[in-house]
């Protein structure tokens, strides 16, 4: 019997399969071994500018599997272009929580992405990515004290390039523009007497020689000067961004003493991120399944996160740990930076083609 000579592909079905193989190996890539993200914002400066491109490691702390399956490939929470209202999943289907191992946990001082925890709308891998510096791991107890990170007692080493809100006084004239743009300080505004502006503790100290500077000093918050802003926004507590803590971060597996003084720290730890659905909280007690319990031991790890602009980040400070399974990756590397503020000409930034991410 003769074989009938196979039917060759069209033109379309060869583009169209090429397409699908793209699509899904991209999906996989993304998934498993790295991904790409962009900073939106300056809570990073000047160690990553607004526009960097990043490459992502998913593969350093274990890639973690999709939870929620439903979804077009290579979207995030909406569609793209005109449909960028409509969702890009159905949440139908969650799957639990799975990483597969990494070659390397989670360090002080690493930059890490993660979704925000905070936005219970959307499904835990479908939050927000943040990038920020985990400053506080598992067990770590951190403290603040006039802007100085301190972990179980010790300094931590500053970021090279962290910042500051400094105040600039004048004797009335005025700094030109071109001498703040030469020192790389992009966020700046006038102020009663001179300049409010943010910048690195050394670059501040270059602006105390010019003849017409009368004064430089950080807008630096009281100690024991509370604010209901910061975490865990309790009135029993005189914390603020310069002087915070000490608060010990959760670790699996370790029980802790449920009480009054502390339950506004664990209250989202128990009822949101470890998905207790018989827990509950009534009169500053822990109820589980209906019966009072005065101890908990937490089911996961968590993480401490800030930002290098110390004084214009939304980071821990303001709400609360990172949850494990919400760690997407780590910041390895800068591909490409765009400045928006430039022209077409000038608005590649080159000097910051390929640089490893410290």
């Amino acid at each position: 019997m003769e074989n009938k000579p196979t039917k060759k592909k069209s033109a379309l079905r060869e583009w169209f399969d090429a397409i699908i193989f793209a699509v899904v190996v991209a999906t996989i890539v993304r998934a498993f071994v790295f991904e790409a993200f962009t900073i939106p914002t300056s809570s990073m400066e000047k160690s990553l500018l607004v526009g960097d491109f990043l490459f992502v490691s998913k593969v350093h702390y274990g890639p973690r599997f999709v939870m929620t399956p439903l979804q077009v490939p290579l979207t995030h929470q909406k569609l793209w272009g005109i449909f960028d209202k409509i969702p890009s999943y159905l949440d139908w289907i969650k799957l639990p929580y799975f990483r597969i191992p990494g070659f390397a946990k989670i360090k002080n001082n690493d930059v890490v992405v993660f979704n925000y925890p905070m936005e219970d709308e959307y499904p835990t891998d479908l939050k927000t990515n943040y990038i920020k510096r985990c400053v506080g791991i598992p067990g770590d107890v951190i403290k603040v004290e006039n802007t100085q990170v301190f972990i179980n007692g010790k300094p931590l080493e500053n970021p090279p390039n962290f910042q500051f809100r400094y105040v600039v006084e004048t004797d009335g004239s005025m700094i030109n523009n071109k001498i703040f743009k030469k020192n790389d300080i992009s966020e700046k505004s006038m102020a009663p007497g001179g300049y409010v502006m943010l910048t690195s503790p050394s670059k501040a100290d270059q602006f105390k020689n010019f003849s017409n500077v009368t004064s430089v000093y950080p807008l630096i918050r009281n100690a024991h000067e509370s604010d209901a802003s910061v975490f865990p926004h309790s009135s029993t507590l005189d914390w603020n961004c310069d002087y915070y803590g000490p608060l010990e971060i959760p670790k699996q597996g370790k029980k802790v003493k449920i009480n009054p003084e502390n339950i506004s720290i664990y209250e989202r730890i128990i009822t949101k991120y470890e998905k207790n659905p018989g827990a509950e909280i009534r009169d500053n007690k822990l109820y589980i399944n209906g019966k009072e319990t005065s101890e908990y031991t937490f089911q996961q790890n968590y993480y401490f996160m800030m930002g290098d602009n110390r004084h214009n980040s939304l980071d821990s400070r303001f709400w609360g740990f990172v949850p494990e399974d919400h760690i997407v990756g780590k910041a390895m590397l800068v591909w490409l930076s765009l400045d928006k503020e430039e022209n077409v000409f000038s608005k590649i930034r080159w000097k910051r083609f390929f640089t490893l991410i410290k």
